[in-house]
């Protein structure tokens, strides 16, 4: 099943490309830079929406749905934020087609809309709109909304989950009425993303600041998870806005404070998207396809049956119903792949080209030995084990997946960032493996756009746990106070 799939070290660009459409997670579709998610690739963010949903859920906020359409006059009332978004946005300007007479369908040139529409690249304008109409007093906040949703930013190049014309995310939008309760909503957002990557998703983060040059459109202050990939690369994970009172003013959005004062509101937003699905693919995954941390892979165990008689099949079958109850009992989900259409040596490389973090081979010798093959996905190692207390092993053989795909996760982000204090140390690190480069910046925009031109490198982030520590920008020579964190990225 793996055979065909280009390795990482001849063309890590191409492995993936390749991997996620063999993995049968996605595939593009016939709207150009639109991808459809397959069922197995859906499972999967399915995963990740639960377990979000819960942690939003957990911290306070509630499910809403806005709609998808914004007048575009909305976004000419917050001038950064429409500067931002101006060159992703897809407009709708008609609203029938017809029939030219010679069986073409054209649109219609007498239903043109009043005012053109955009379809959402984000929604805090048609939210903020809404937000005024519920909001007088100080009695009617905190509101803590989060929307489940599709979003469309018109990219020109595209790649599967990592960059597409249309994405699945969610977007919380809370509104408070103090600029403290707005700036520690927005960290513990940050927080609660970080805690999902690192315990779901088994990816190492950095907790960061984004220069203002990186800022939101729209935002006071962007706060960040960033990630690594296996090809040095960096991808950013998470992000939470403060906006401060700039769409509350846009959209005159005000309150009666308790001493009886009108101000406007104190605003934050925060979203992750099916992005993280391309994360989850870069960082674990090898040469044979994908690794899926056992939180996170739909099929956590599938059992194999070995058999050359109907009768082995039979008894086979009747310890796998047994193991199978007991697993679900402890909310792991398994598979059983009985089918008689395909050898065990496919299903070992299907399976394992999926991810499925443990594999269980049962054949005629182990059921008369009371054993069964246990094979792990993200070591490749395998042995025979007791049938007796298998389901409360392999309950512990997933934490240890789990635990291990991280900490190797986490090695490799620490082997693969350095320390740079001269431009030319910088660049060999940028052509060489690549990876996070920490190094001192003059804060200024100026001198962030340059090194961007000349090395590709950008500021991921200004780490929330970094010292201060004097040096000199690598770039100007200039004075700085702290080191940032650079790398390509995604």
């Amino acid at each position: 099943m793996s055979k065909g799939i280009t390795s990482r070290e001849t063309d890590y660009s191409q492995w993936y490309n390749e991997l996620v459409v063999k993995a049968d997670l996605a595939e593009h579709s016939a709207v150009r830079g639109c991808m459809v998610i397959k069922p197995y690739g859906y499972a999967i963010w399915e995963k990740m929406q639960a377990a979000l949903d819960k942690m939003f859920k957990d911290t306070g906020h509630s499910n809403a749905y806005f709609p998808l359409f914004i007048p575009k006059s909305f976004f000419s009332k917050e001038a950064s934020h429409v500067e931002g978004f101006a060159t992703e946005c897809a407009v709708v300007t008609h609203y029938r087609l017809k029939n030219d007479g010679s069986g073409q369908i054209v649109v219609d040139e007498t239903a043109k809309l009043e005012e053109e529409l955009i379809v959402r690249p984000t929604s805090e304008t048609i939210i903020w709109n809404t937000y005024k109409g519920w909001i007088e007093s100080y009695r009617d906040l905190p509101i803590l909304v989060n929307q489940w949703a599709n979003v469309v930013r018109w990219e020109m190049r595209t790649r599967l989950f990592l960059r597409t014309a249309e994405f699945l995310w969610q977007e919380g939008h809370t509104a408070h009425a103090t600029e403290e309760e707005a700036i520690a909503e927005a960290n513990k957002m940050l927080e609660v993303y970080a805690d999902f990557a690192e315990n779901w998703m088994a990816l190492p983060v950095v907790r960061g600041r984004k220069s203002e040059n990186e800022r939101f459109a729209g935002a006071l202050d962007t706060l960040c998870i960033e990630a690594l990939m296996q090809d040095g690369k960096a991808l950013q994970a998470g992000t939470s806005h403060f906006l401060g009172q700039n769409f509350a003013k846009a959209f005159d959005v005000k309150f009666t404070s308790k001493e009886g004062k009108l101000d406007y509101v104190w605003a934050t937003s925060w979203g992750v998207s099916t992005r993280l699905l391309g994360a989850l693919i870069m960082a674990h995954s090898d040469d044979k396809g994908l690794v899926l941390p056992p939180q996170l892979a739909p099929i956590q165990v599938v059992v194999v049956p070995i058999y050359k008689q109907e009768e082995e099949r039979q008894t086979i079958g009747e310890l796998a119903d047994t193991l199978i109850g007991e697993l679900k009992a402890k909310g792991i989900s398994v598979k059983y792949d009985d089918r008689d259409t395909q050898r065990p040596g496919f299903k070992f490389a299907e399976w394992e080209l999926k991810g499925v973090p443990v594999r269980l081979a049962i054949g005629t010798r182990d059921m008369q030995n009371g054993t069964v093959e246990l094979a792990r996905r993200d070591t490749q190692a395998k042995e025979t084990v007791s049938q007796s207390g298998l389901a409360d092993r392999i309950e512990q053989v997933l934490a240890d997946i789990q635990r291990d795909i991280y900490a190797k996760a986490l090695a490799f982000r620490e082997s693969h960032t350095v320390e740079a204090d001269t431009y030319d140390e910088f660049k060999a690190v940028l052509d060489g493996e690549g990876g996070f480069v920490s190094a001192h910046w003059d804060g200024t925009a100026e001198t962030e756009q340059l090194i961007k031109e000349e090395t590709k490198a950008t500021i991921r982030c200004i780490p929330l746990n970094n010292k201060a520590e004097t040096g000199v920008c690598i770039r100007t020579g200039k004075p700085s106070v702290q080191r940032v964190l650079f790398a390509k990225a995604y």
